[in-house]
């Protein structure tokens, strides 16, 4: 009997990822520019909108497929690792507080309706997963997250991602006019853009365009409920653990499934609510991780088979659709049961 055991394969070198993260860098670049004159679009839309241009056009030889995909998971782990050092837990601690009932209340409804919703549309798990952690907690940068855990296709991430930015976008625009047809004051107009729209950008975007004190409101809640992502994806990755256990997977490791870069970021958040982090190094800092989680978008961007994402249909649309509108409902809900209108 031949017992000789199949080598493992190598992981690709610098060299041989350098063609891949190149290409994504340099789209990255391209998109934080576009991004700094469409601020309302932002760059990790640009970044992932020319990702999928270039793939479905041009469609990168095998040679960038090493780079690209070290762009898409490591770097991805990277740039929520910066992320952490411009999120002072001492700093939302107050505000935290405050929003923390309706927070918990959109949190649950966006997760309730992502299952509801996407079972009544036939949308796979994964998807649902994406949308649904988009949808209640940040945006793009809940979905990079989660992304190393779940571990999705490429497209099934792109298209989340458009998804939760499309309605990004919308709420950017729509929500001003209608918190003054509601005659919502400054901290309600700010209380509900910070549990209700999805990305930071668009947050602060939305917020400032109501007033000044409900910008500077908007954003704490908005930081606070950017925490929430840390159990969010340790409950995951035990979920994920328990799951491969139960079917018997000879690799079942729970110190491999588990989401080391999140213990980083809470590291990271750490040292910057210790005031380890100067001041003056806080910008580019911000920067940085906006730059790393581009270039990650953007190779996720490159990862995508249009193809399929258009055989997937409406369906996932409809249902961010549907958990965006449930989210923006019950935060007004909660409020006014709680008399904070």
């Amino acid at each position: 009997m031949n017992t000789t055991a199949i080598p493992t394969p190598a992981s690709p070198t610098l060299g041989q990822r350098a063609p891949g993260l190149l290409l994504a860098t340099g789209i990255a670049l391209l998109a934080l520019g576009l991004g700094r004159v469409a601020p309302l679009v932002g760059g990790p839309v640009f970044g992932i909108v020319l990702g999928i241009l270039v793939r479905n056009l041009v469609a990168p030889s095998g040679q960038f497929t090493p780079g690209i995909q070290f762009a898409g998971k490591q770097v991805l782990q990277w740039s929520i690792i910066a992320l952490g050092f411009g999120l002072s837990l001492a700093q939302v601690a107050k505000t935290g507080l405050e929003s923390l009932s309706v927070t918990l209340v959109t949190m649950t409804v966006a997760f309730l309706a992502a299952w509801g919703l996407g079972r009544a549309l036939k949308v796979h798990d994964k998807l649902k997963i994406l949308i649904g952690v988009g949808t209640a907690i940040c945006g793009g940068s809940a979905i990079a997250a989660v992304t190393p855990i779940i571990k999705p296709d490429e497209h099934d991430t792109a298209f989340a991602i458009s998804t939760i930015f499309l309605f990004n976008l919308v709420a950017v625009l729509l929500f001003p006019l209608l918190g003054h047809v509601l005659h919502l004051s400054d901290l309600g107009f700010g209380l509900w853009a910070g549990t209700a729209i999805n990305d930071t950008s668009s947050v602060v975007a939305a917020g400032y365009s109501f007033s000044k004190e409900a910008g500077d409101y908007a954003t704490i809640v908005k930081l606070t409920r950017a925490t929430l992502i840390i159990p969010i994806c340790l409950a995951l990755a035990f979920a994920v653990a328990w799951r491969e256990k139960k079917q018997g997977s000879s690799d079942f490791s729970l110190r491999k499934i588990f989401p080391w870069f999140i213990l980083w970021f809470l590291v990271a958040s750490g040292v910057r609510t210790a005031g380890l982090v100067p001041t003056a190094i806080q910008p580019a800092i911000h920067m940085a991780a906006e730059f790393l989680i581009i270039v990650a978008l953007t190779a996720i961007g490159l990862s995508a088979n249009l193809r399929r994402m258009a055989s997937t249909g409406a369906r996932p649309i409809l249902l961010g659709l549907g958990v965006w509108a449930a989210v923006s409902v019950s935060s007004l809900l909660v409020q006014l049961v709680i008399g904070q209108l």
